[in-house]
C-alpha cells in the first residue's frame, strides 16, 4: 500500500500563490516579455536551443514541460524565420536534431541582454550584502524544489561568477592537464596559457574586459575570458571546460556571455584563435556566426597543428 502524500497546510498554499503573484509582477512576466513580440515560452525555447549543442523536439518538450503540439507550432514559426535548422538524429532516424542558426543566435542575443539588464535592475537598489542574501534565498528555493536527478542524487546547478584568488591558477592547471591528456600537448602550452593569464591580471581593464568562472554544484568546471584587442575589437580567450561538465551546454553558455558582454560594451567585432583539432569549440563558434578567416599549419607543444583565426561581426 502506497503512503499518502503529506497534507499541505492551507496557509502554505496561500503563501506560495502570493509569492508567485508578487514575483511574476516584479519580473514583468505579465507584460510583453522583454519588450519583444515573443512570449515567455518562445524565449525559453530559444534559450534552451542557444545553450545546447543539439536537441530533439521530444527532449525539449520534456525539459520545458510543454505539450508536443504546442511546441511543434513554435518550432515551425522559428524555422520559417530561419532561426533553427533540422538534421536527422544519429540516435533515432525518425527524429530531427534542432540547432539554432546564426540568425537565431542574432535574434536571441538582444533578448538575453535585456533579461540580464532587467535582473541587474532588480538587484541594483539593494546593497551588496542584501543582493547576496537574495541570491542565496533563490538558490535555496531552487535546491528544495528541483526534482532529484535520474540517479537519485540532487540535480546539478551551474552558475557563472567573477574570478576570485586561486581561479586563475586553476585555469592554467586545467589547460595543462586536459590538453596533455586529450591531445598530447607538452608543458609549453601550459606556459603559454600562464603567460596569457598573467597578462590578463596585470593589465586588466574592468570596463572593457571580463572573466567568467563556471561552477557546478560549487565546484569549478570551466572558464572563459574576454580581452580588449582594440577600441572596436574584443578577443575571446582561454575557453576551458572540465570533462565532468561536458554535455550540459556550459561551453555555449560561456561563449554567449562573452558575446553579450562585447555587444553591450560597443565592440564591433570579436576575434579568437584556436586549433583545427578542437572540434567541439569550433562548432560552438560556428553556430554563433563566427567565420574562419585564416588557417595555418605550425609545429608547437610537441605536435603538428593547424592554427585558426575566427571572427564575428557584432
Amino acid at each position: 500500500m502506497r503512503n499518502s502524500p503529506p497534507e499541505v497546510p492551507a496557509d502554505a498554499v496561500k503563501a506560495v500563490r502570493r509569492f508567485n503573484r508578487f514575483f511574476t509582477r516584479r519580473i514583468g512576466v505579465l507584460d510583453p516579455y522583454l519588450g519583444s513580440e515573443l512570449s515567455l515560452t518562445d524565449v525559453r525555447v530559444l534559450y534552451e536551443l542557444a545553450h545546447r549543442d543539439a536537441l530533439v523536439a521530444s527532449e525539449l518538450a520534456r525539459e520545458l514541460g510543454l505539450d508536443g503540439g504546442y511546441l511543434s507550432r513554435i518550432l515551425r514559426r522559428f524555422e520559417g524565420a530561419g532561426w533553427i535548422s533540422r538534421t536527422p538524429s544519429a540516435k533515432d532516424a525518425r527524429q530531427s536534431e534542432l540547432t539554432l542558426t546564426p540568425a537565431g543566435h542574432a535574434a536571441f542575443a538582444p533578448l538575453q541582454q535585456r533579461s540580464r539588464d532587467e535582473a541587474a535592475a532588480l538587484l541594483a537598489p539593494l546593497p551588496a550584502p542584501r543582493q547576496q542574501e537574495l541570491v542565496q534565498a533563490m538558490e535555496r528555493i531552487e535546491a528544495l524544489l528541483e526534482p532529484a536527478a535520474a540517479t537519485g542524487g540532487p540535480a546539478k546547478v551551474a552558475v557563472l561568477r567573477d574570478p576570485v584568488p586561486g581561479d586563475i591558477g586553476w585555469v592554467v592547471q586545467q589547460h595543462g592537464e586536459i590538453y596533455a591528456r586529450e591531445y598530447g600537448w607538452d608543458m609549453r602550452f601550459e606556459a603559454l596559457v600562464a603567460d596569457i593569464a598573467a597578462q590578463f591580471v596585470r593589465k586588466f581593464q574592468p570596463a572593457w574586459e571580463k572573466c567568467w568562472i563556471a561552477e557546478l554544484d560549487g565546484e569549478r568546471v570551466g572558464a572563459i575570458f574576454l580581452v580588449r584587442k582594440s577600441a572596436t575589437a574584443a578577443k575571446l580567450r582561454m575557453l576551458i571546460l572540465s570533462p565532468k561538465a561536458r554535455g550540459l551546454g556550459l561551453g555555449a553558455r560561456l561563449t554567449d556571455e562573452c558575446i553579450a558582454f562585447a555587444r553591450a560594451k560597443g565592440y564591433k567585432k570579436m576575434v579568437l584563435w584556436t586549433n583545427s583539432c578542437l572540434i567541439t569549440a569550433r562548432s560552438i563558434y560556428a553556430k554563433r556566426g563566427f567565420t574562419l578567416d585564416k588557417s595555418e599549419p605550425y609545429e608547437d607543444f610537441g605536435q603538428q597543428l593547424v592554427g585558426e583565426t575566427w571572427s564575428l561581426k557584432l
